[in-house]
């Protein structure tokens, strides 16, 4: 199904963002780019029809259920790393598959780490376990708030393959300020500013399941002209 968003917002009198028409990539990644300040965390938050605290007169379009992955981990502190993995299965009173989760925190590289809490991980490693916990739910419809801006160069790199390879088939929206990750990822490249949204060609298609090379030269030189659009 179409997953679309048409409209315009507001705090108090002041625009936050112009009219948009944004429709998400069926089956694919849509990657929204922009400054601070102009709504790209909004717009998840109306998609997912969570409160946003601006008026926004508009439409939102779909009947799929949805998984976010905020900007704040938003770890629970005193579960450990399984339990906040599973905490969605287990406040809906659904069956938990613990050797799954199990295997999505291997995956993101905490296996060490399974029985720590929150305050003895790190900002990155907190950012893993909500990655594992968004891939956890597995529905097909996927928002992502700036999910590896706490990761060093290296990790962020296999988080974007182990996504993009997990995430295969789903209609994703990720925000992001990283023009590199944007390239990688991104089958749909949209810059969000004050006086609107701009779509910029992406690269050669992706080979589902994967993101593209960091260094492959289409790549690099989509970064450098989504680097000259959001400075301009």
């Amino acid at each position: 199904m179409t997953v679309s968003l048409r409209g315009q917002a507001w705090v108090g009198d002041a625009v936050l963002f112009a009219p948009v028409d944004l429709v998400l990539e069926t089956g694919g990644w849509t990657c929204l780019l922009g400054p601070s300040g102009v709504g790209k965390s909004t717009i998840l938050r109306l998609i997912a029809g969570l409160e946003t605290g601006v008026r926004f007169q508009g439409q939102v379009s779909h009947d799929l259920p949805v998984a976010l992955m905020a900007q704040d981990a938003g770890l629970i502190p005193w579960l450990d790393v399984p339990g906040n993995v599973t905490l969605g299965a287990r406040l809906r009173g659904d069956a938990v598959d613990l050797d799954r989760a199990r295997d999505l925190i291997a995956l993101v590289g905490l296996a060490d780490r399974a029985d720590s809490l929150p305050a003895n991980l790190s900002g990155g490693q907190r950012q893993r376990v909500a990655l594992a916990r968004t891939l956890f739910e597995d529905r097909p419809l996927v928002l992502l708030d700036e999910p590896f801006s706490a990761l060093d160069a290296r990790t962020r790199a296999q988080m974007q393959d182990l996504a993009a390879r997990l995430l295969a088939g789903r209609t994703v929206l990720l925000v992001t300020h990283d023009p590199p990750e944007a390239a990688r990822l991104g089958d749909r490249i949209l810059l969000l500013r004050e006086t609107g949204l701009t779509e910029w060609n992406a690269p050669a298609a992706r080979i589902p399941g994967t993101a593209r090379p960091y260094d492959a030269p289409e790549v690099l030189a989509l970064q450098a002209e989504l680097m000259r659009g959001m400075m301009a």
